[in-house]
């Protein structure tokens, strides 16, 4: 028994949580037990407490963590302003006359809704709530609605800036860093979560291209299923570029300051934050002009930054650069007035004491799930569970392959049970230091992971997105339509996982290209 504790260990953390205990303490205190039993059968060293209070001070002073609660709060926010329903509507108008229209339309607006949120469960509800009803009424199967809805809103956890991959790209560096230590490399190189942004994109990309394709295709042959939709007035451009303004608005001031090496993740995020203040107070209030000019203002100043040196802490300024220093000032306080007023706005509405509580909420449960996490980590490591983990995957026939294959296949049912929180932090940094060790690209691996668990959500009977559909979706829509609408896409979503195995290059090309890696 004392030889295996530390797979008894795994099990029973596996066996309460799925008893609904909560997911901190759970961890915690397994963690706690085990140690404690471990100390009595002489095999674990109660120094390896000790090491908790610097990981919780590392977890404290992470920068990328930051990251979390904006990216958190900007999904909220959006979700409060109302953006997606004015996006869907447009959207759906653009696709009228055509069969399959609105559901080309819900993945359209899926992936910009996660290109400007990362937030899984509020895209999903979202969309139900607002599509969901229009799709029946228009004559769509309740199986191609459900299944297209629940797929869509599981971009978020693929399409950067999803907070998956903000949280994946930390554990992965990490564990990338010890994996080269392990290896005698005592300079190791490092991958950044901007390297996880650009590595997915091109995949999500596809990915929604896939989820088109299948729509399209059965609209064409099974054309009882997807009808074309029609509308009463025609869409007015005017709309549909107001309705587009939002989401595009923050992709370019989020992944665009990424891509073009302006900004790090944290900082984006921070500009993000502001950019859907700006957003609320452009559909909530009624100073349109000055939340225009507040947004303009924002691009402006990370133009103005990417162009010239803007810092003030130096001996010589050049001309330019002291020129450049006043317009930025001088933007900054239009973008101080904007976002003053706009904070004025949604709280009056009652909007903003909403959004900081869901998002201090779903932030203070990430950062104590991290704490937990620590521990039983440390927990498992002085049971000598990495040589474990190591020995398992290195014995495995068939070499990196089958060990990669083998850690989808597990975190892929366990997907089934625990939320990505629990498994990125509990699992990838058990197996990520022993497969980065065998040659896999991190980034590659980081971008499978990430798809792996989006396909683990969608899968009945157990995907999370798919019990968030059933919660939101009128009971005239039987489960049953809902589990068999989703597997279509789990299919598609399988395939995309073989594509990138084939072709890793997908996956890694941009940010060679990008970071010069």
């Amino acid at each position: 028994m004392s030889a295996h504790l530390d797979l008894l260990m795994f099990a029973a953390a596996c066996l309460i949580l799925l008893m609904g205990f909560p997911v901190a303490f759970t961890l915690a205190g397994v963690a706690l037990a085990f140690g404690l039993i471990g100390q009595g059968l002489d095999i674990f060293d109660m120094g390896f407490f000790y090491a908790l209070p610097q990981r919780i001070f590392g977890t404290m002073t992470n920068e990328v963590l930051i990251a979390v609660p904006l990216f958190v709060f900007m999904g909220t926010m959006l979700e409060r302003a109302r953006v997606a329903e004015d996006l869907l509507e447009n959207m759906s108008r653009l696709f009228a006359g055509v069969r399959g229209g609105l559901g080309i339309s819900v993945s359209i607006v899926g992936a910009l809704l996660a290109a400007s949120t990362g937030i899984v469960g509020a895209t999903v509800v979202t969309m139900s709530l607002l599509s969901l009803p229009t799709m029946l009424r228009r004559g769509y199967a309740p199986s191609l609605a459900a299944g297209s809805i629940a797929a869509a809103g599981t971009l978020g956890q693929i399409i950067p800036p999803s907070i998956v991959l903000v949280l994946l790209g930390d554990v992965i560096a990490n564990a990338y860093q010890k994996a080269q230590l392990e290896q005698g490399i005592f300079a190791p190189e490092t991958v950044s979560v901007g390297e996880l942004f650009s590595g997915s994109l091109i995949p999500g990309l596809v990915l929604v291209g896939l989820y088109i394709v299948y729509q399209v295709g059965l609209a064409i042959f099974k054309p009882s299923m997807a009808p074309p939709a029609d509308y009463d007035d025609d869409l007015v451009l005017s709309d549909l570029l107001g309705a587009l303004f939002a989401p595009v608005f923050l992709i370019i001031s989020v992944l665009g300051s990424i891509l073009a090496g302006i900004a790090t993740p944290t900082e984006a995020a921070a500009v993000g934050a502001v950019g859907t203040i700006l957003l609320a107070g452009h559909k909530l209030g009624d100073r349109q002009k000055l939340m225009a000019a507040g947004a303009l203002a924002v691009i402006l100043v990370v133009a103005f930054a990417s162009t010239f040196d803007l810092r003030l802490e130096r001996d010589n300024i050049a001309v330019p650069d002291l020129l450049a220093i006043g317009v930025a000032l001088t933007l900054c306080g239009v973008i101080v007035a904007a976002v003053g007023a706009s904070l004025l706005t949604a709280y009056r509405l009652g909007v903003l004491e909403s959004t900081m509580r869901s998002t201090t909420h779903t932030t203070s449960m990430v950062f104590v799930i991290l704490i937990g996490a620590a521990l039983f980590s440390l927990v498992f490591r002085g049971l000598g569970g990495d040589d474990t983990i190591h020995d398992l995957l290195q014995s495995l026939p068939g070499g990196t392959w089958t060990a990669v294959a083998a850690v989808m296949l597990v975190m892929f049912l366990l997907g089934f049970f625990l939320d990505f929180i629990e498994i990125i932090f509990v699992v990838v940094p058990l197996v990520g230091p022993v497969l980065l060790g065998m040659g896999v690209d991190p980034v590659w691996l980081g971008v499978m992971m990430a798809i792996n668990l989006q396909t683990s959500f969608l899968t009945p009977p157990f995907g999370f997105a798919l019990f968030y559909l059933r919660g939101a979706a009128p009971e005239s829509v039987r489960t049953s339509d809902i589990y068999r609408g989703a597997i279509p896409f789990v299919f598609i979503q399988l395939i995309m996982l073989a594509l990138l195995a084939w072709i890793p290059e997908m996956a890694t090309w941009l940010p060679e290209v990008v970071f010069g890696n």
